[in-house]
């Protein structure tokens, strides 16, 4: 999976479709990832001993396959390669040019 935590990707499929959002939380072994705004839920808590409930909204996991992340530079989708520099394992868009953070 190419997508970590702290990414900036884009919805591709689904009905958040188009939307934008930074990766919360990634699972590799079951390929999901979390996404800020996108496949919101809510959840209706009981209120205890007779007190008030609340509405909880719920960020659940979506499949790694339904999201691509943003290219910095095009804000467009782009796939993920990588390559060695310097000894180092860095991703890198499909043009070659780094996507890691500064």
């Amino acid at each position: 999976m190419n997508i970590k935590t702290g990414d900036k990707v884009i919805v591709l499929s689904g009905s958040d479709k188009g939307k934008v959002g930074i990766v919360q939380k990634a699972f590799p072994k079951l390929n999901k990832v979390v996404v800020e705004g996108v496949n919101v839920h809510k959840k209706h808590k009981k209120g205890a001993n007779g007190g008030e409930g609340t509405v909880l909204d719920m960020y659940c996991p979506i499949d790694a396959s339904n999201v691509a992340i943003l290219d910095p530079k095009t804000k467009k989708a782009t796939r993920v390669h990588h390559k060695v520099v310097d000894g180092k394992k860095i991703r890198v868009n499909a043009k070659g040019e780094s996507l890691e953070q500064k």
